[in-house]
């Protein structure tokens, strides 16, 4: 009799597939297609527009040893289960997958695991279904119109602007977006306002600051300084009143558990990480790590998600663990449901912990330092989600004088609830623990004196560029792309450099405005907010079974091709010029100001004389704030070592260099700028001149490092010599681990050299 067939589950990565064969046991072969092995051709356009849209697909090249074994085992299996990703790309890659593969239909079995756990991936593998024909028609929609409108405008670019250059639906959308809060700074105007403290004494000399608040019970800005002049005459000498005195609490609830934007945001925010790693690291602790004590275990659910929907097991899990680590009080006493969001596809739950109970801390060791802080950053924020709000008390008094209102406030926290576990620190919102100095013992009708008044001038500031992350908040609140295209696109933005980051903030270039106006011109649909965000809700209408995929691919051709024949036309014999990113930086040879180019090794300064004068220099960050020494400006500069330091513009003329970063406050004794630790997180801001009153020590900064205190910058060798040891030990680690990973890549290569990098 024979043998019965193993059957075989395929999925996309190695990782995976390591995890899931554990948990599967014998009876079956588990491997990875190592992501896409077809797709449209890359040479040509290979769509048959004509005929109904036919996509031309062709095995991936260099991956023939890949298919050649997948099918070879194919063949032999029992069932095979096509476990990809579960979304539309994933679904898209099974159905390739069956059809390169030639697997017969009764034979083939979809499964999607949310969570790489055993339980889950055993009742996946028991409970399988056919592939969602529905599913991969919208993601072959969506591939189909990209690669339309990329191959159909870049060689438009191409003639008309310089080679290399591309467009694409939301990559498109989103330059025009940096490029529309550019304008909007540009043509920001501030306005005035001041804020007036008066700082109060008792008569037992206890001192305490209140805010000026208004005026006959109402509130009221000052706008000017002569209007803070009239209410400083008003006061000045007189007695102040404590009219009224109010206690209350306030509590604040936690923020949802994470979907895709938020997770890149709040990562980007609090750990540094480019949405782009963020997925990565992500994408491993999905598909199953290592953990001590445990074998592999997926830690988290899949992170490609727009739901915030948690399911009724999770939310138990979770309320079990809080009772039983933190105590009943800490509960919310009921789970904790959030309402996702209308244009959310809801296809899977939030993001969260796969199993609560494995907190951070028990699987650090077991993870790498990006890996652990995602993973605390995850798991804080689910198991917050369903703690009991955080509770504060709030005192506000209020101190009148001459029918003026000084208002004073402190809060403090009467319980942490889940900012036991997770303090979210949100952007967005005051903090309620401001006036976080305690208020003395007053009563009501008390009489309190005027010691001093500080007046303080403001102007309204201009919204902020957009940050990686935040671009990512406002493509989301907009409709434009969904969860798996938000990293891709910034990333492509970036390569291209239609925009450009400094420091955290992204900013349009010459070259994304040339092409943004060239398509505002002439292919005004392409880069509208609005039309984009339909067009997702189209393709989300054909994954609900509710649109034809190449009605809807008809539907935008039609108007498309007509714009782009328009502007063939209009173009004749146009070639459009993009204008020189001019610097600040004059050229030492003839005194030209230098202006920003691209090469191989990315952008830099050239002078605009070329080929009379061929001067260069690297493109340099000016920090804000003057040099302490010479009153100069404060360049970021990279040493050659890769160290990061701080320096003033005319290098060793001057001398000056920082390890500390530069800040935009002045010192308020010396008015010098002040410095802060390099590093993320909030740090406070100190002076550094040491014949100001106001200077803080070397040893009292907080260092965690010795720090050469003598060195003098102007050069690389000055800032080598000064370099922290710790960071000099570090840079000598990842030598190492460099060396190593190369000579492995090379012997594996050696091996296998068509292999390639898995699907992130």
């Amino acid at each position: 009799m024979a043998a019965a067939k193993s059957d075989l589950v395929i999925v996309e990565s190695p990782a995976k597939a390591k995890t899931i064969e554990r948990y599967l046991g014998s009876g079956y072969k588990v491997v990875a297609s190592m992501g896409h092995l077809r797709d449209l051709p890359k040479s040509t356009m290979g769509v048959d527009i004509e005929n109904d849209f036919a996509p031309d697909y062709q095995p991936v090249k260099g991956r023939e040893d890949v298919i050649d074994k997948l099918k070879k085992a194919s063949a032999k299996a029992g069932t095979v289960y096509l476990a990809t990703d579960p979304d539309r790309e994933g679904e898209a890659i099974s159905w390739h997958l069956k059809e390169l593969l030639d697997i017969p239909d009764e034979k083939a079995r979809r499964v999607t695991f949310n969570e790489i756990t055993k339980n889950v991936v055993k009742e996946g593998i028991a409970n399988p279904r056919d592939i969602d024909q529905d599913l991969v028609d919208a993601q072959q929609a969506r591939r189909i119109l990209d690669r339309i409108v990329g191959y159909k405008l870049s060689p438009l670019l191409w003639r008309k602007i310089r080679k290399g250059l591309s467009a694409g639906r939301v990559q498109s959308v989103a330059t025009r977006m940096v490029l529309d809060r550019e304008q909007e700074i540009e043509k920001f105007k501030p306005e005035e306002y001041w804020h007036l403290t008066a700082t109060l004494k008792t008569d037992k000399g206890e001192s305490f600051q209140a805010l000026y608040h208004g005026e006959g019970g109402k509130k009221k800005e000052l706008h000017s300084e002569a209007e803070v002049n009239a209410v400083a005459d008003a006061v000045k000498g007189k007695p102040f009143t404590v009219a009224d005195i109010a206690h209350g609490t306030k509590k604040r609830s936690p923020s949802p558990p994470f979907i895709t934007s938020t997770l890149q945001q709040e990562a980007s925010r609090r750990l540094g990480m480019t949405p782009r790693r963020t997925m990565s690291i992500a994408q491993q602790l999905y598909e199953g790590v290592d953990v001590e004590g445990e074998g592999t275990i997926g830690l988290i659910t899949y992170m490609r998600t727009d739901s915030l929907r948690l399911s009724e097991d999770a939310l138990a899990a979770a309320g079990s663990f809080i009772r039983s680590h933190y105590g009943e009080e800490y509960y919310y006493g009921k789970p904790r449901r959030y309402k996702t969001g209308s244009n959310a596809q809801d296809a899977h739950e939030a993001i969260r912990p796969s199993v609560p109970s494995l907190t951070p801390e028990t699987v650090k060791k077991s993870l790498t330092g990006e890996q652990y802080r995602l993973y605390r950053l995850i798991w804080g924020r689910f198991t917050a989600s369903q703690m009991a709000n955080a509770v504060y008390d709030n005192i506000t008094v209020d101190a009148v004088c001459e029918g003026h209102v000084f208002r004073a406030y402190h809060s403090k926290i009467a319980f942490p609830g889940y900012t036991a576990v997770y303090d979210d620190n949100r952007e967005d919102e005051e903090t309620e623990e401001g006036g976080k100095k305690p208020l003395p013992e007053l009563a009501k009708g008390q009489s309190v004196a005027l010691a001093k008044l500080d007046p303080e001038q403001h102007f309204t500031a201009p919204p902020a560029r957009y940050s990686e992350a935040t671009l990512i908040r406002a493509m989301e609140e907009k409709g434009i792309g969904r969860p798996s295209t938000y990293a891709p696109t910034i990333t492509t933005i970036t390569a291209r450099e239609y925009v450009v980051k400094e420091g955290k903030y992204l900013k349009p270039t010459p070259l994304g405005q040339t092409v943004t106006q060239l398509m505002e011109e002439r292919f005004p649909d392409i880069v509208d907010v609005k039309f984009t965000a339909r067009m997702e809700e189209t393709l989300d209408e054909v994954e609900e079974g509710k649109a034809d995929w190449k009605g809807v691919l008809h539907e935008f051709y039609d108007g498309f091709e007509q714009d782009l024949e328009k502007a063939e036309d209009a173009l004749q014999g146009v070639r459009i010029k993009v204008p020189d990113e001019v610097s600040a930086e004059i050229c030492p040879n003839c005194g030209r100001n230098l202006v920003v180019k691209s090469g191989r090794f990315g952008r830099f300064l050239a002078c605009p004389g070329y080929p009379e004068c061929s001067f260069t220099m690297p493109l340099v960050t000016e920090m804000p704030g003057k040099c302490p020494k010479c009153g100069g400006r404060i360049f970021k500069r990279t040493s050659k070592k890769g160290y990061t330091y701080y320096a003033c513009e005319k290098g060793a003329e001057c001398g000056f260099m920082s390890w500390d970063v530069p800040t935009k406050d002045n010192c308020p004794v010396c008015g010098k700028t002040m410095f802060k630790l390099s590093g993320k997180g909030q740090r406070k801001p100190f002076c550094i001149n040491e014949e100001c009153s106001n200077f803080l020590p070397e040893d009292k900064r907080g260092y965690r490092y010795r720090r050469n205190a003598t060195a003098s910058a102007g050069t690389d060798s000055a800032a080598e010599a000064a370099a922290p040891e710790e960071k000099k030990t570090e840079a000598k680690k990842t030598t190492t681990k460099k060396t190593t990973a190369k000579t492995t890549t090379r012997k594996t290569a050696a091996k296998k050299p068509a292999a390639k990098k898995a699907k992130a």
